[in-house]
């Protein structure tokens, strides 16, 4: 799974996931690209799995970019611990994401491949996607 080697800091807060997407919002490697429509902290497990199926649908042909990266640990408590004895130990590692960011990206394969590997890739995460197409001039 999908962490980073080292940290400034071990825990963080949860913080917000508020408005639209400001950065990553254009297709910039590939033709094809996943959009979220939705907000959600995407676990690397779920990452993984999306990746894996875009690849084994695409059958070694064409190249796949993931253009989100896991870097905000979630921390969880022991099991039947009593309140207080402070934060949780790090559980995963989860990406923030915004509506409009892209997700995903495919390139040099046909546009009917890239679009059934991108919708079952949208199958394996728990929001709305939207499939977006380079205008290919």
């Amino acid at each position: 799974m999908l962490s980073p080697k080292r940290t400034k800091f071990r825990k963080m807060q949860r913080g917000r996931l508020k408005g639209k997407a400001s950065r990553n919002i254009c297709l910039n490697q590939g033709d094809f690209g996943l959009q979220a429509l939705e907000p959600v902290w995407l676990s690397s497990q779920q990452i993984e799995a999306a990746r894996r199926t875009i690849s084994r649908q695409l059958k070694r042909s064409g190249k796949v970019w993931v253009n989100i990266f896991p870097d905000k640990p979630v921390t969880a408590r022991v099991e039947e611990s009593r309140m207080g004895s402070g934060k949780g130990s790090v559980e995963y590692w989860v990406a923030p994401i915004k509506p409009g960011m892209i997700l995903f990206e495919i390139g040099g394969i046909a546009k009917e491949f890239a679009i059934d590997a991108l919708k079952m890739a949208s199958y394996k995460l728990p929001i709305k996607c939207k499939i977006l197409i380079k205008n290919l001039i």
